[in-house]
């Protein structure tokens, strides 16, 4: 499939392109990882995810027990999210907001300075640690390593009616972190959402080992500075 990509997409690169009859053309083929990578990507996502949850474990156990401390509430939380080809499934994280922070409010993006972040939250927030869970579903299966950040189903259909190829980042498996993690800051509107679409679509037109390798050691950098982060 090809459109006409505005031009910091061009100028950028962050997309494949070409002409026809003199018009720039985005081309959007998320399939570009040969069968070899495609089958190391998943063999390394399970052998990664399970390495980093045994030897985490011991973070995670008092992570659980700080959050207990810290607030009323369960340790853990799960949320629907859309993953690949639109398929819901639950996703895991540490609670990281006051018990029941939608009650009056509905599915909501959560702000920079979000009120309802609890202490514990603020800092596993900004260190990431609150996405450790998710590992548990890589997993099963439900998403990668690296690859986009999961939405949820009202924000996706929301997201859809303002930008028309969204659905083209639901081609890959969602990922803990991204390539748009990793380059830009907190995005909590509709509007920001559209710098991380280019970022996303970038790195599904450039899918490799590397990449993904390279997203990794950045998303270690972030954890460390808190860059980033949300």
């Amino acid at each position: 499939m090809k459109i006409v990509p505005d031009l910091f997409d061009v100028i950028a690169g962050h997309v494949h392109n070409t002409q026809i009859h003199g018009e720039q053309l985005m081309e959007l083929m998320p399939d570009r990882l040969p069968f070899w990578q495609k089958l190391t990507k998943t063999i390394s996502d399970y052998i990664f995810s399970s390495f980093v949850l045994l030897i985490s474990s011991p973070v995670l156990l008092a992570i659980a027990i700080a959050i207990k401390l810290d607030s009323r509430g369960t340790v853990f939380y799960s949320q629907e999210r859309v993953g690949k080809g639109g398929r819901i499934f639950s996703i895991l994280k540490f609670r990281s907001m006051v018990s029941d922070a939608e009650k009056n409010t509905g599915p909501v993006w959560a702000g920079k300075n979000d009120p309802r972040i609890t202490r514990v939250g603020a800092f596993i927030r900004k260190t990431r640690l609150d996405e450790i869970p998710q590992f548990i579903n890589v997993l099963r299966g439900d998403m990668s390593v690296v690859g986009p950040r999961p939405e949820r189903p009202q924000i996706v259909e929301e997201l859809k009616k303002v930008y028309p190829f969204f659905e083209k980042r639901l081609t890959v498996k969602p990922g803990i972190t991204g390539w748009a993690q990793v380059k830009l800051e907190y995005s909590d509107t509709v509007e920001s959402i559209g710098d991380k679409l280019k970022y996303d679509f970038y790195y599904i037109e450039n899918q490799s080992l590397f990449l993904d390798l390279e997203i990794m050691l950045r998303t270690m950098i972030v954890m460390i500075t808190g860059k980033g982060a949300h």
